[in-house]
């Protein structure tokens, strides 16, 4: 178990549920002092029919989550949020600033050589461009991919 109850493992993942209560603070932050805060949700999984349910959801999650983590802000917020989804938050951010630390991301994402060849889209959301509590902005983020990526790289 790790030492800090906010976190999980070695990197800087939160919980589900202390990912949804600071979520909830930041975004009546953001209203209050008139910020942008955007909400990227990432759905990897595995490609092919041999794996397992939890190698599709788990194991991809955290591959990703690791090299995420390593290119947004210390203050920016990452979660494994179940059902194989990673949520970012991106505080202080608009829409348009965001789609380009996506690309960044997507960029790392789309040279880097994973053990099993994935698929995910990446969709966002901005407050309060598309809502101001965390509900919406999952609903507008889950249906408006803005990026995706196949690694035929290493299609086998």
């Amino acid at each position: 178990m790790a030492t800090d109850p906010f976190l999980e493992e070695d990197f800087r993942v939160l919980t589900p549920e202390a990912f949804d209560f600071v979520l909830t603070n930041e975004l009546k932050r953001a209203v209050r002092s008139q910020n942008f805060v955007t909400l990227v949700l990432m759905e990897p999984a595995v490609k092919g029919e041999a794996a397992t349910e939890e190698t599709m959801r788990e194991e991809p999650v955290r591959q990703v989550a690791r090299l995420v983590s390593r290119d947004v802000r210390e203050t920016d917020l990452l979660s494994h949020t179940g059902r194989g989804r990673l949520s970012v938050v991106l505080l202080d951010a608009d829409l348009e600033n965001s789609i380009r630390v996506i690309d960044r991301l997507m960029g790392r994402l789309d040279h880097y050589e994973f053990a099993r060849p994935l698929t995910f889209e990446v969709g966002a959301a901005c407050c309060p461009t598309h809502g101001v509590d965390a509900a919406s902005l999952r609903r507008v983020a889950e249906s408006r991919p803005i990026r995706t990526h196949d690694d035929r790289s290493n299609a086998q």
